[in-house]
């Protein structure tokens, strides 16, 4: 049990590092590329941030356990929206300026698809080619349609150099390969140990794992007071988990969703996919008492699976 536990513990600090890099890589390729705060914070960072759930997802579909990948995918959302949108909330009130709208209705779109997907009991390689070709399109558009937040300018701290950020993104996503498959074969190792069910272990620990990245970025970028890299961050991040991470899953290991999703978990992310878009569209922040609740609600969530 003791090597489990330590595997799992170097795979998380393997994700944390490995993440810290390439955000820190894609965010300097982003100024090279000079495009938007929200751009950034939607595609590269979001893109980033999610390199450690990709990871970790297809390490575990490769290992024979999608049930523990389509998990982190349900938990990382939640951690994200939850988690990351509460704690950030704490530190520093989320100041909401209409951006990112757009994004959280396809967040929402995708989270009802997955909903969709699971009640099926359905699953087939097509359909994570589907996914896949969804999360092109949504890059292409996004590009295509920056939207008022183009004009923004972008000052977030990363490497000036273009060859030095793109060492550090290629470091970094080394780094998060090993970290990924340490932190998946230790999850593996606690559920056989404990008789947990996989997709348990999935939701919270290998979720939670992989979900520091996004963590940092948006807990440094609400300190800063950039609102919309940190908004952009996690609905970026939410929109990649379903459709590129879960189109890698699927492609790699074709098999129905597992089924202990079908209930309260989707319908919790479902529910906080739409809360997201309503804060959106009708608050003007997210404040230290609603980010409390956010947390108190991820945390009642996480006894709850346990339970």
């Amino acid at each position: 049990m003791l090597n489990a536990i330590l595997l799992s513990l170097a795979g998380l600090v393997g994700l944390a590092v490995g993440g810290e890099l390439l955000v820190r890589g894609a965010v300097g390729i982003a100024q090279k590329l000079g495009v938007s705060t929200l751009f950034t914070g939607l595609v590269i960072v979001g893109f980033a941030t999610s390199m450690p759930e990709m990871v970790a997802s297809v390490q575990a579909s490769l290992a024979g356990s999608p049930e523990i990948a389509w998990g982190n995918i349900v938990g990382s959302n939640l951690a994200n929206t939850l988690l990351i949108l509460g704690v950030s909330a704490l530190v520093a009130p989320i100041v909401l300026t209409g951006t990112g709208r757009r994004d959280a209705v396809v967040a929402l779109a995708a989270t009802l698809l997955l909903w969709g997907l699971v009640l099926s009991g359905y699953g087939a390689r097509w359909i994570g080619f589907a996914l896949l070709f969804g999360i092109i399109a949504y890059i292409v558009w996004r590009y295509r349609h920056p939207g008022a937040a183009a004009a923004e300018e972008q000052d977030e701290e990363g490497p000036q150099n273009g060859v030095i950020a793109g060492l550090l993104f290629v470091a970094g996503l080394g780094i998060l390969v090993l970290g990924g498959n340490a932190l998946v074969t230790g999850a593996i190792d606690l559920a056989t140990i404990f008789k947990v069910p996989e997709t348990v272990i999935g939701l919270t620990v290998v979720a939670v794992g992989t979900s520091l990245p996004e963590l940092a970025a948006s807990i440094a970028a609400a300190l800063r007071g950039k609102s919309a890299l940190a908004l952009g961050n996690v609905v970026g991040s939410n929109i990649y988990n379903i459709l590129l991470i879960g189109g890698a899953t699927m492609s790699i290991a074709p098999v129905a969703l597992p089924a202990e999703l079908a209930g309260l978990q989707m319908a919790l992310l479902t529910a906080s996919a739409a809360a997201l878009l309503a804060l959106l569209w009708f608050a003007k922040s997210i404040g230290r008492t609603l980010g409390a609740v956010l947390l108190a609600a991820f945390i009642a969530n996480v006894v709850l699976v346990f339970a």
